[in-house]
Parts: C-alpha cells; structure tokens; sequence
C-alpha cells in the first residue's frame, strides 16, 4: 500500500473512533442528566425529593421533634431520601462506579440506618444517620454535578 493509502485509513479510523467516543460519551452525560425512557429530569429529582427531603430533616432534627406529627413527617422525609437510592439508578441514570457506590451504599444504607432512627425516635442516632446520608450528595457531586 501507498503511504498516501495509509493515511487516508489511519484518517479514516481516527474519525470512527472519534465518533464511538462522542456517541459513548454523550449517552453517558445524557443518562446523568435524564434518565433513558421517562421525562424527569436527574435535576428535578434532586430540587424536588433529595434538596427537600435533606432540608426538612436537617431542620427536624436540629431539636427534639415536638410531637408524633413532627416525627412522621421526618420519617415521611427519610423514606423518600431511601426511595431516592431507587428511582436514581433506575431507567439507566447510573453512567459508573462512583454514581453506583454513592447512591446503592452511602445514599440507601444511610437512609435505611436514619429511618431506623427515626422510628425508634431518637435524635442522636437520626442525627449520625443523616450526617452519614447525605456524604452520599458529596460522593456523587464531586464527579457528576455541573
């Protein structure tokens, strides 16, 4: 083959490669940033349940909840936080490992671990829990937030 023909080829499965890459890439930011078949968005998600649902616990639990009510909202808050560990890996959101580990582990175990709390009413071990929980947000932030 002429060196001229082997250029053009070289060229040629650069530009393929190239073009994997984008495909790749760009599902994996779009499965980050929506999931595959339904409409919500990862950002409404987290506006909506996981920003709402932190916020209220963390101001629930900054003393002891006054009453039963209090406490069954702050259950209600910790059930949607572990609901979240679900609905964040479905519909092909997770793009990797560190998205994996964040939600599966820290997020579900340590929501799991706060909801126990919760119910048993204690504040201390909720507290612990939350703190726990939301190194999950972190976990996950510091690869995949924009």
């Amino acid at each position: 083959m002429s060196k001229t023909r082997n250029g053009t080829i070289a060229f040629w499965c650069l530009c393929a490669a190239a073009l994997v890459v984008a495909v790749v890439g760009g599902s994996v930011i779009a499965q980050v940033t929506q999931g595959k078949t339904r409409p919500m968005k990862t950002s409404h998600w987290m506006a909506g349940v996981m920003k709402t649902s932190s916020g209220a616990l963390r101001k629930g639990l900054s003393s002891t909840p006054a009453d039963d009510k209090a406490w069954k909202q702050l259950e209600i808050s910790a059930a949607l936080l572990n609901e979240a560990s679900y609905v964040l890996m479905a519909d092909g959101r997770c793009p990797d490992a560190v998205w994996a580990n964040a939600v599966e582990k820290t997020l579900r175990e340590g929501s799991a671990s706060l909801l126990k709390a919760i119910e048993a009413k204690d504040v201390a071990a909720a507290k612990t829990a939350l703190s726990a929980t939301t190194k999950s947000c972190k976990e996950c932030h510091t690869k995949h937030r924009s």
